[in-house]
């Protein structure tokens, strides 16, 4: 059962991967959403405790340089839409991993 679940994981993250590239180039539909789903999969099933830190300062500079990138409008008409989609997917990634390090710091030491 546990080898499932990381290989869902593995896959989310490739099929994430591979949608915000593809978005550059094409429109899909409901890609968001999409891409947000398959973040919260990848949250939930690929990142450790042991991992969370270093994920979550990488996930808060991955959104910084898009955001920033994204408001100073400089990017070309391909690469406008591949970094929407992948803070999209990314955000919801740190979303899942960002709750569940909160309710470990609130569970009683033992």
């Amino acid at each position: 059962m546990n080898l499932t679940l990381t290989r869902v994981g593995h896959w989310a993250f490739i099929i994430g991967l591979v949608l915000a590239i593809l978005a550059g180039f094409t429109a899909v539909p409901y890609l968001a959403v999409l891409l947000f789903v398959l973040g919260l999969v990848v949250g939930f099933l690929n990142i450790k405790e042991k991992e969370s830190t270093s994920f979550l300062v990488a996930v808060i500079t991955l959104l910084l340089v898009g955001v920033v990138s994204l408001e100073l409008g400089k990017l070309t008409p391909v690469v406008t839409p591949i970094l929407h989609s992948f803070i999209a997917f990314v955000s919801a990634a740190g979303l899942v991993v960002a709750i569940k390090q909160v309710l470990a710091t609130g569970q009683p030491n033992e």
